[in-house]
């Protein structure tokens, strides 16, 4: 694991040993961050279900400005930091639950451009996730949600004002892309 470009392009990326936690291939993330290149300079960056960190990381080597990073598990929340420290780079790092840390993302008014979510494959997270994301008002009207999972999730097609607006798929990994129908997530 490597970040692939900007500011530190070439560092290599810590993660937990073992098969609990499945980073984002070097692959999966070059096309995502391909995709999402004109919105990342300057952009609010939520990255759910963190992991290493490796994708927040990335966003924030190619010029994003705030990148906030939610990780329930403490020894990757520890990773995170690491690895963010290893490549000189800023961010948020916060141990919780996602669903109770979009809660208090809120309290705070906190806003994204992009938000980049990446459960556990099969549990059926992410429609809950982009409701909570809508109903906390998390997303910025233009922004974009894209949800990494396995190809044998169920992928819903819109929840609450999402729409899927597209699909990509790598292997056995899909990206799925979401934004506003119309107007905002408010309530």
């Amino acid at each position: 694991m490597r970040i692939i470009s900007g500011k530190a392009r070439g560092k290599k990326l810590k993660s937990l040993p073992g098969s609990n936690t499945r980073p984002t291939t070097d692959r999966v993330k070059e096309a995502l961050f391909n995709i999402l290149s004109s919105h990342l300079e300057g952009c609010s960056f939520l990255d759910l279900f963190a992991g290493n960190g490796g994708i927040g990381i990335e966003a924030l080597s190619r010029e994003a400005e705030k990148v906030v990073f939610i990780e329930q598990n403490p020894r990757c929340v520890a990773i995170i930091k690491e690895n963010l420290k290893a490549a000189n780079l800023v961010g948020e790092v916060y141990q919780n639950d996602v669903l109770k840390a979009l809660k208090l993302l809120r309290m705070k008014q906190e806003v994204f451009d992009i938000i980049f979510l990446d459960p556990p494959y099969e549990r059926g997270l992410i429609a809950p996730v982009l409701r909570a994301i809508c109903e906390n008002s998390l997303l910025a009207i233009d922004g974009i949600v894209v949800a990494e999972c396995g190809k044998k999730e169920d992928i819903p097609e819109s929840v609450s004002k999402l729409t899927r607006v597209r699909l990509a798929n790598y292997g056995t990994t899909v990206l799925a892309f979401y934004k506003f129908e119309e107007g905002s997530c408010e309530k």
